[in-house]
C-alpha cells in the first residue's frame, strides 16, 4: 500500500515524471473515480502479474464522497476488470488491521482474509499490523453469473 508512506511531491515536475514512468506500464491499471462529474477517488490493480495471474487491489475515496456506495461499485467494476479482462486468477489487498470500515467493504465484495502480517508498517511513530485478503477469479464469477454470455470462465481452481 505505497501511499501510506509517500511524501508529497514539491514540483509538478516531479509528479509529470512519475506519470510518464507509470502510463505504460503493464504491471499496473488505475481507474479514476467520478461522481457527477467530479473526481471520488481511484481504484487500482497494481503488482499486476501475468505468469501467477494475480494482481494487489486498491481502492481510496475522497472523504467528501464516503458512504455513499462509490467504493463498492468502483471495486466491482476493477475486480471484473481483473477477472474477466485481464484473466487473473488472484486478487489480493492489505489493509490496516484496525480499520474495520474498509475490512467490513472488503468482506461484502467477496475478500477473505489470508493472513495477518505484524509490524509491517511504521506509521506515525508506531509499528501497525495488516490483514492480508484475497479473493480467487472462480468464486467471483460465481457470485457475479451475468444475464449474457460470460467474457470469460475460470481456467484454475
Amino acid at each position: 500500500m505505497r501511499y501510506w508512506f509517500e511524501e508529497p511531491y514539491e514540483a509538478f515536475v516531479e509528479l509529470s515524471d512519475l506519470y510518464d514512468k507509470h502510463i505504460h506500464d503493464q504491471s499496473e491499471r488505475r481507474f479514476v473515480i467520478e461522481c457527477n462529474g467530479d473526481k471520488a477517488g481511484l481504484v487500482e490493480l497494481v503488482e499486476i502479474n501475468h505468469v501467477h495471474r494475480r494482481a494487489e487491489f486498491q481502492i481510496i475515496i475522497s472523504p467528501d464522497f464516503q458512504g455513499k456506495g462509490l467504493a463498492t461499485r468502483a471495486a466491482r467494476l476493477a475486480m471484473d476488470y481483473g477477472f474477466t479482462v485481464l484473466n487473473l486468477y488472484k486478487l489480493y489487498l492489505i489493509v490496516d488491521k484496525e480499520n474495520e470500515k474498509a475490512i467490513h467493504i472488503y468482506r461484502k465484495l467477496g475478500f477473505m482474509v489470508e493472513g495477518e502480517l505484524i509490524h509491517e508498517f511504521f506509521i506515525n511513530g508506531e509499528y501497525r499490523n495488516t490483514i492480508r485478503m484475497c479473493l480467487f477469479q472462480h468464486q467471483y464469477l460465481a457470485e457475479h453469473k451475468t444475464s449474457g454470455p460470460s467474457l470469460l470462465k475460470p481456467t484454475a481452481q
